[in-house]
């Protein structure tokens, strides 16, 4: 089989539905449902199975599959490995980003990195922290990007460190907290955060919120108590100048120490050799140098 038939298969297996997987291929969906039959007899094998709700991995296709996006991996790191011989950044640049830091931190850092290097490409994934370790831990990406404090034994460098902050519209005292009846805006998030967000409150107040929400995004929380429903504890990170018409007290330990939260930039060391790597690493401490948080 050919890279570009490996490369329709993994596509196949991603989108699981002929047309979505035509429109990546930019083929037709006929020209597709052709190409995939020519490999099916090629294999002397079913590799999908179709139906009106989209396509059926088969036993036989999921071996198959497995081969074609092992082949695909051996591939891209062979090209990186020839384009970092170069005198030009080239290749993927492969980051997994604490969803907060992608929405807050991370756009102006990347659209300095493909101003200077446009030959580059990104592939950049969102999630938890433990996502992204554990996207690391697989080899899935060049570099992850982590909130608190990670259990990293490879290159970790520390990006910046924010405050947390109560966060409302009307509120503009800790104690006004055991007064209030509208609702603690709580957001998931990595157990570690939560469970610090759960010390301090229960050191602060020895008590419980009266009334909780529980939305799954930061942002949604934010929007929230800045439309006013309630209050929440948020990070400096997700705060900006812009926001004047919020109250912001910041959460303070028992030492009247600010409670802080720390963003790492962790890879292994094999990944800071090659040339798109070394290139983000650049962008990222000259943007720390000229603009901290």
């Amino acid at each position: 089989m050919s890279f570009s038939e490996f490369h329709l298969l993994s596509v196949l297996a991603q989108e699981m539905n002929m047309r979505k997987a035509a429109e990546r291929l930019f083929v037709s969906q006929p020209a597709l449902s052709q190409r995939l039959q020519t490999i099916e007899k090629d294999w002397n094998a079913k590799l999908f199975l179709r139906s009106q709700k989209g396509l059926t991995l088969t036993p036989a296709g999921e071996v198959v599959i497995r081969l074609a996006n092992e082949v695909l991996v051996k591939e891209e790191k062979a090209r990186e490995s020839i384009q970092a011989m170069d005198h030009e950044v080239y290749g993927t640049l492969k980051i997994a980003c604490a969803s907060i830091v992608g929405q807050n931190w991370l756009p102006p850092v990347l659209k300095k990195f493909v101003q200077k290097y446009p030959y580059a490409k990104i592939s950049l994934i969102t999630g938890w922290s433990s996502e992204i370790l554990k996207s690391l831990y697989d080899g899935q990406v060049h570099i992850g990007i982590i909130r608190g404090a990670p259990d990293w034994k490879g290159h970790k460098q520390h990006l910046f460190t924010d405050m947390l902050y109560l966060v409302d519209t009307e509120m503009n005292e800790l104690e006004q907290v055991l007064e209030t009846d509208r609702p603690f805006i709580q957001f998931k998030s990595d157990s570690n955060y939560y469970q610090e967000i759960q010390d301090w409150w229960h050191r602060h107040f020895q008590t419980t919120p009266k009334n909780t929400i529980i939305v799954d995004q930061i942002e949604t929380c934010k929007q929230m108590v800045f439309n006013g429903i309630g209050y929440a504890i948020l990070p400096a990170i997700t705060l900006h100048d812009k926001d004047q018409n919020v109250f912001k007290i910041p959460l303070l330990d028992g030492q009247n120490h600010s409670i802080q939260r720390d963003t790492w930039l962790c890879g292994y060391e094999s990944a800071f050799q090659l040339k798109q790597v070394k290139a983000f690493e650049e962008i990222v401490a000259e943007h720390i140098l000229t603009h901290g948080l």
